[in-house]
């Protein structure tokens, strides 16, 4: 069930000449050649984005919206489709891949809404004068999304985009591309103009070093580490060009005394494992309460440990490998420095089998400061329990990285969610979920976790120019 792989240019599928193996990372098999655009490949694209823009930005709202939502109603038909596929190329459970198609097209339909409600305003102004506000698309967009939600990542690009009337180029993961492929698929079926969608992959660098420079790209959106946002929004402040960044996190969960310690352990250990831990808001440094701790580890270990690790084709899999090979050898170092420093391995810590690239559910404790991983996003299944002395300490801990996506609490008292609210360094703070964002909810960063905002009502913001008319009734 896996789709042939092409880039989209101007409305029509192509190959090109140079073309890299995609793998199954749960059985290391090859799944298909995917084309990497060349130079003439990403000029074709940016002249079918300016010409696709010139006719989107001037469709109707309502217009957009239908073909919007024709589209995610065919990838909800298509649900089995392109689950199997991202099960394949990036190797999540099944289960797991039929909500992210799910997810995915709950985010078009969400902005398909908001493509409606881009409103501007009328300030009161002295008699003879009207002054007004409106919101018009910036332009072409240069987006880039990661591998590890193969669909719903490409998702959030192409629906703000397309919701805001601009038209976009698309650079999805070369490891995870079976899921914009199908994004693709189900715009072209769905009516949408040539040159509003192009869909490239290759060589990230020789991508973003011709599109980000080009006068045509008025906003460059990315999904990835901060390491790759940084270098992105330097290149794009050398040319003037706004910058929508969702970077890295290092979520921080902390649990209270007064907490239900069992359904806090159990949810953390879950919730943890999902994806492999492939997740930017995944729930990673747990500042546990002393008096409570014990009892926390001894619950989040037991449920950690009966992860089931396996392909996600197979029934009862929880938890697939990691999305490459590359991921191996990171998450040793990290184990290993740690344990070197003083923490406790609890379960875990290495690759798991000789075929696919898996890597046992891993539980580590006592963790100095010191410690790598006390600094470093994991970006797989490792999970650090540390007790605190109280919620002071807690916050102090939680906000002791540079970064800022994601945090939880776990609590009961007011008084602690107010502190929380007020005092916890993040874009997104949830209390008593491991949930991070919904559709309708804005989702982004504070810190090195980067600038601007996905969905909610705040979602279309960074696709829109705003422009301030005064309209004076006679020549002053």
């Amino acid at each position: 069930m896996y789709p042939d792989l092409n880039l989209f240019i101007d409305g029509q599928w192509r190959k090109t000449e140079r073309s890299i193996a995609v793998v199954n990372p749960a059985s290391e098999e090859e799944l298909g050649q995917l084309p990497c655009a060349g130079r003439a490949d990403l000029e074709d694209a940016l002249a079918a984005a300016e010409q696709g823009l010139a006719i989107w930005s001037r469709t109707a709202p309502r217009e957009r919206a239908d073909i919007i939502l024709r589209a995610a109603a065919l990838m909800r038909e298509r649900q089995e489709e392109i689950a199997q596929t991202i099960t394949a190329e990036h190797g999540k459970p099944l289960a797991q891949a039929r909500l992210e198609v799910i997810r995915g097209a709950e985010f078009f339909e969400w902005d398909a809404g908001e493509a409606m409600r881009t409103y501007g305003r009328v300030i009161p102004a002295a008699a003879g004068s009207k002054l007004s506000v409106h919101h018009h698309p910036i332009g072409v967009v240069a987006a880039f999304s990661p591998w590890n939600f193969p669909m719903s990542q490409p998702a959030r690009k192409v629906a703000g985009a397309l919701a805001s009337g601009c038209s976009i180029i698309l650079k999805a993961a070369e490891e995870t591309p079976g899921g914009a492929v199908h994004i693709v698929r189900a715009f072209k079926d769905a009516g949408l103009p040539a040159g509003v969608l192009n869909l490239v992959f290759g060589v990230p660098s020789e991508i973003s070093e011709y599109l980000i420079p080009q006068p045509a790209v008025k906003l460059v959106a990315l999904t990835g580490s901060t390491a790759v946002g940084r270098q992105l929004t330097s290149l794009a402040a050398k040319h003037d060009t706004r910058a929508l960044m969702e970077l890295g996190g290092h979520a921080p969960v902390i649990v209270c005394e007064d907490a239900d310690v069992k359904k806090a352990a159990v949810s953390g250990a879950i919730r943890k494992m999902r994806n492999t831990g492939q997740v930017c808001t995944s729930p990673t440094r747990f500042f546990v309460h002393h008096s409570i701790f014990e009892e926390f580890i001894a619950h989040f270990t037991e449920r950690a440990a009966a992860t089931v690790v396996g392909n996600g084709t197979e029934p009862g899999v929880e938890m697939g490998p990691t999305a490459n090979e590359r991921r191996i050898p990171v998450l040793t170092a990290l184990v290993e420095d740690a344990v070197a420093k003083g923490a406790e391995l609890l379960t875990g810590g290495a690759r798991l089998g000789e075929r696919g690239y898996f890597f046992q559910p891993t539980v580590l404790a006592n963790v100095p400061p010191e410690a790598r991983i006390m600094r470093e996003e994991p970006f797989g299944p490792i999970a650090v329990l540390n007790p605190v002395e109280d919620l002071n300490a807690a916050i102090a801990a939680a906000n002791a990285v540079p970064y800022g996506l994601a945090g939880y609490g776990m609590t009961n008292r007011a008084d602690y969610i107010d502190r929380m609210i007020d005092e916890v360094e993040v874009g997104n703070l949830s209390i008593n979920t491991l949930e991070a964002s919904l559709p309708e909810t804005p989702f982004g960063g504070v810190k090195a976790s980067g600038h601007g905002r996905e969905g909610g009502a705040e979602g279309l913001d960074s696709y829109l120019t705003v422009k301030n008319v005064w309209h004076s009734r006679s020549i002053a």
